[in-house]
């Protein structure tokens, strides 16, 4: 089928109808298809009931009747698999397109939405409603659709024909239908609720699993494999129960809808030879009706797993929307020219909470080209700046301005591509060691990759690696120790060459010499870009232009570093008590304990 009906997919899906949008050609030519078959297949009973009927006539022989009959039956029937391959074939396609899009959409929608969103989501949640429930309506997509199509054309075209053969077997031949088709919509009311139980239950397992797979180094550290099983086993026990309820369900419907059906199929089995005897029925017309019964009943018993499926599927497609629905960060304009210039921050006052500020009325300024250092104790509001600079979050109250624009207002990808942030835990992918450095910069000559990682002293450890810079490191970085993963985020950012550089505690895991082999890298970079340096760990600080002393999401100190030196404080605290902890260290570690 030529890709004609294709469009652009809307920006959320509110039922399912709405995703079959640019694939509805396909399906109806599916149906299309479905429809000619199933004409030639309510053929077949006509034929023989012709044939039946013949073999009353005394000029009736097997080459002149039954042998083109039976030629006719089979021929239709091979045109009915053909045109029943053909709607198989562009249903699965239809599908298949439809659930590849909602997929990309999905995925797309998640990578857009802001991060207080991810701030209370839980992971495992939203990776099912991406498989479980897109599967779910993959699913009713490949079959039921069509399957629908197929029962009303059944009835639409076979309730016709058997009226015009025998107005009173037909009654008697649809007698159940009606209680089928009511007892399926019955169904469909009270099973809706379970399937939602069912899927939010499958969550929560699904969200188990994911942290337990996650925090697999944890759970061994602290020997609580048992307690993790034992939640495990909860969270198990109750998709179980919930699922065998379902289950139950259905098998009420299908065994209560067996009987319905065999009992019609024996209301016209009786009917039929009872009018046959009585000579007020051919054996053809008997046959007829037994086919057409058996040919359109099943079909309607089907209605119920078309309902199951279909309330499964609207179960899915309303935990889909549930994300679909939520806001994306705001797009604003790209900037004309490249982030740039100060950072002035003036009177900033945020919270994650509105009732719970975490900075508060906070002024201080960067110049471009400035190295800064942030210190404070934790929860002292240093990692939200970063965040805010970052528009992760976005600030009502006060202003932030880089290059005298409101952060605000310039686009936030332009922003971030001006960032470069190494966090205190990076986060590494299951790549080569190489594909993690140049993850901001994917043209990086190789030269320029390896003189970052010997800024960041990581280069030595590297090359000791068994493939160098194409060694996998795992997920997250597994098989590497703390400060190396440390390392090689430096080397990512610096790779990058941004305009702001941010270090959020990110040499708390290297040693004194390598964390002195770094900032002596760094001071060599003095005045190429502008460092913001966060830091618990006070040698770090010593490179700064101009340090800032956080507590409580407010400054109490500023300076440099010999200006807070001379400063009573919690600067000059700290730096007393580090420092004489830093000449014990290192005189350990040249052997002097004199």
């Amino acid at each position: 089928m030529p890709e004609t009906d294709e469009r652009q997919p809307r920006q959320s899906s509110d039922s399912l109808w709405d995703v079959t949008a640019g694939f509805r050609l396909r399906y109806l030519a599916a149906i299309i298809s479905m429809g000619i078959g199933t004409l030639f297949l309510l053929l077949v009973p006509y034929l023989l009931k012709s044939a039946l009927d013949s073999l009353t006539q005394p000029a009736t022989t097997i080459r002149n009747v039954l042998l083109p009959v039976a030629l006719m039956v089979v021929g239709l029937n091979l045109l009915n698999g053909i045109f029943t391959y053909l709607r198989g074939r562009w249903a699965a396609q239809a599908s298949e397109g439809i659930v590849q899009r909602l997929r990309n959409r999905l995925y797309s929608h998640i990578e857009k939405l802001p991060a207080k969103y991810f701030d209370h989501a839980d992971t495992g949640d939203i990776v099912q409603r991406c498989s479980s429930d897109v599967e779910t309506i993959r699913v009713f997509m490949a079959s039921q659709v069509v399957e629908i199509a197929k029962v009303s054309l059944l009835l639409i075209v076979g309730i016709p024909i058997m009226f015009a053969q025998d107005v009173r077997m037909s009654l008697i031949s649809l007698g159940s239908f009606p209680i089928l088709i009511g007892f399926a919509y019955f169904f469909y009311q009270k099973i809706r609720e379970l399937f939602v139980k069912v899927d939010e239950s499958e969550a929560r397992l699904s969200t188990v699993i994911q942290e337990n797979l996650t925090g697999i180094r944890v759970v061994r550290a602290f020997a609580q494999q048992e307690y993790e099983h034992n939640k495990f086993n909860a969270a198990n026990n109750e998709f179980r129960d919930l699922e065998m309820n379902l289950f139950r369900g259905l098998a009420l419907f299908w065994s209560i809808s067996d009987v319905a059906v065999l009992f019609q199929l024996g209301v016209v089995l009786i009917a039929g030879g009872y009018f046959v005897i009585a000579g007020e029925l051919t054996i053809g017309a008997w046959v007829f009706f037994w086919w057409m019964v058996q040919t359109i009943i099943w079909p309607v018993r089907q209605i119920g797993r078309v309902v199951a499926d279909s309330s499964r599927a609207g179960v899915a497609i309303g935990r889909i929307n549930a994300i679909l629905h939520e806001p994306e960060e705001s797009i604003e304009p790209q900037p004309v020219s490249a982030v740039a210039g100060d950072i002035e921050i003036n009177n900033l006052t945020f919270g994650y909470n509105a009732e719970d500020p975490v900075l508060h009325d906070l002024s201080l300024n960067i110049k471009s080209g400035e190295t800064i250092a942030i210190l404070g104790p934790p929860g002292s509001g240093k990692s939200t700046l970063i965040k805010l600079l970052l528009r992760l979050y976005d600030y009502e109250t006060g202003s932030i301005k880089i290059g005298g624009t409101e952060i605000n207002s310039i686009n936030r990808q332009a922003v971030r591509n001006s960032f470069g942030v190494v966090l205190q835990d990076p986060f590494l992918y299951s790549k080569s060691v190489k594909d993690n450095i140049v993850l901001g910069r994917s043209d990086a000559a190789h030269y320029d990759i390896e003189e970052c990682a010997r800024a960041a002293d990581i280069h030595g450890n590297i090359v000791e690696f068994q493939d160098g810079y194409e060694t996998v490191i795992g997920e997250r970085g597994v098989t590497l120790s703390g400060g190396q993963r440390q390392r090689l985020a430096i080397a990512r950012a610096i790779l990058k060459e941004p305009t702001f550089l941010i270090l959020d505690d990110s040499l708390s895991a290297v040693d004194t010499k390598t964390e002195s082999h770094i900032l002596e890298a760094l001071e060599k970079r003095h005045g190429q870009q502008t460092t913001i340096l966060i830091a618990h760990r006070l040698s770090s600080t010593r490179l700064a232009d101009r340090i800032y002393v956080f507590d409580h999401g407010r400054i109490v100190q500023s300076g440099t570093h010999e200006e807070l030196l001379n400063m009573e404080g919690s600067y000059q605290r700290l730096w007393s008590i580090q420092g004489v902890l830093d000449d014990e260290i290192n005189a350990v570690l040249s052997g002097d304990e004199s």
